[in-house]
C-alpha cells in the first residue's frame, strides 16, 4: 500500500467510498443527500491543506484530508478526516492514513491535531486515534443521530505535538 497525493482522476474511486460512508450515517456528520459535486468541494483540500489516497496498485483503498482546524488564533492546530473502503477496513489503511496526516502536520509546524466530531460508537476509529496518541478531551452528549442507536455522543479528540 502506498499513500500519495490525490489526483483528479482518483475521484472516480474516492467518491464511492465517501458516498457509502456518508449514506450509512454511522460515522460522519455529513448530510446523507450529499452530492458528488458538493463532496468534491468539501473533501478535496486546496493548499496549504492536503488530500491523499491510499492505493494498492491502481485501486484506491481509502482517503484523507487535512488542514488547519480553525483560522486566525486557532491556526496552529491541524485537523484531518479519514475514510476507508468497506472491504479494505481492518487492514491498516486507516492507521497508515492517520500516521501520514500526523507526519504532515508535524512537518508543517502545527502544535497539535484536533478531531472535532468523532462518533463515540465508532470504536475502530476511537481506538485507532488513541493508539496514535490522541485523547478524548470532551464529548458532546447526543450530538450525533445514529440510524440504529439513536443519539450518541461526539468526541473531540486532541494530540499535542
Amino acid at each position: 500500500m502506498q499513500i500519495r497525493e490525490f489526483a483528479p482522476q482518483d475521484w472516480a474511486q474516492v467518491w464511492p467510498i465517501i458516498e457509502a460512508v456518508v449514506r450509512a450515517q454511522e460515522t460522519f456528520p455529513y448530510d446523507p443527500a450529499l452530492s458528488a459535486d458538493d463532496a468534491y468541494g468539501m473533501w478535496v483540500e486546496v493548499p496549504p491543506g492536503r488530500t491523499v489516497v491510499a492505493v494498492d496498485g491502481d485501486r484506491v483503498l481509502g482517503t484523507a484530508k487535512m488542514g488547519t482546524n480553525r483560522p486566525g488564533p486557532g491556526s496552529h492546530v491541524a485537523t484531518a478526516s479519514f475514510m476507508v473502503a468497506a472491504d479494505a477496513r481492518g487492514r491498516g489503511v486507516g492507521t497508515a492514513l492517520c500516521r501520514d496526516a500526523l507526519g504532515w502536520a508535524r512537518r508543517r509546524g502545527y502544535a497539535g491535531m484536533q478531531f472535532n466530531a468523532v462518533v463515540e460508537t465508532n470504536r475502530a476509529a476511537v481506538e485507532l486515534y488513541r493508539r496514535e496518541g490522541f485523547a478524548v478531551v470532551g464529548t458532546v452528549p447526543g450530538a450525533f443521530r445514529h440510524p440504529t442507536l439513536g443519539r450518541v455522543g461526539l468526541h473531540v479528540m486532541y494530540q499535542e505535538f
